[in-house]
């Protein structure tokens, strides 16, 4: 892990970027904490981490500022200044066509636009995971939270270090997500938003009752895509707190 650069934000957090070899990262950590903080994962959406930085640097600021959490997002493969991907470019142009011409989403178009992406990106986030709780301010224990469904669940399959997620149910679950559901065991908080343009509701609730997790807790609201309330983000604070502190 190399640090590129770094800035202090409003309420003494530390943001610094840093590269894991090719991949682009920022950490954000609290201000003077007398034993190394608790971790979020941030996963983003497939947008660029500059494009929505200030949506992380937001949710990271108040995890550190009311939890002393630090936070840790890194760029997704083919997003941001990562190189293009041809193989994903393309399921991106299929899922326009069919959505434009108001055809159902395919299995084919869902495996092609998701699978490679979590292949590809899961080692990456447990390389960062290593690498993160390698530094003297960084203890642990590790939640995970974000948008790409598939990629938490894969992640909460098979990292152990993880204790803790909260799901964001707004993208396209391939159907052998759902077997790997199975698996996952850890106390989970899933947002739904009830009438999201972009999201299968059936599948949502169909992958929520997948999860093998005895302790799981759904909310729904309703709006679109970009509609989750305020105090969403407030009851995801909290069941972090619950579990990592």
């Amino acid at each position: 892990m190399h640090f590129t650069s770094e800035q202090h934000l409003d309420g003494g957090v530390l943001e610094r970027a840093f590269t894991l070899g090719d991949v682009p990262g920022i950490l954000w950590t609290p201000a003077a904490v007398s034993e190394p903080a608790p971790l979020i994962l941030i996963c983003p959406p497939p947008l660029g981490l500059r494009r929505i930085h200030p949506r992380l640097a937001g949710r990271a600021r108040y995890y550190a500022e009311e939890y002393g959490f630090a936070s840790a997002t890194i760029e997704l493969p083919g997003s941001g200044e990562r190189p293009r991907w041809d193989a994903a470019e393309q399921a991106r142009a299929d899922l326009r066509r069919a959505m434009e011409a108001g055809e159902p989403v395919g299995d084919d178009i869902i495996d092609a636009l998701v699978l490679p992406l979590v292949e590809k990106s899961v080692p990456e986030w447990r390389s960062a995971l290593d690498a993160l709780l390698a530094l003297p301010e960084i203890g642990g224990p590790v939640g995970y939270e974000g948008g790409v469904i598939s990629i938490g669940v894969r992640l909460a399959a098979v990292e152990p270090r993880i204790k803790a997620a909260g799901f964001f149910a707004g993208s396209l679950v391939p159907a052998v997500m759902f077997e790997e559901a199975r698996r996952v065991t850890i106390p989970l908080h899933v947002l739904l938003q009830w009438d999201d343009e972009d999201n299968d509701r059936q599948a949502a609730l169909d992958l929520f009752d997948a999860f093998g997790s005895r302790e799981k807790t759904l909310h729904a609201n309703m709006g679109g895509h970009t509609g989750v309330p305020r105090f969403e983000f407030e009851n995801g604070a909290r069941f972090f707190a619950r579990h990592l502190k």
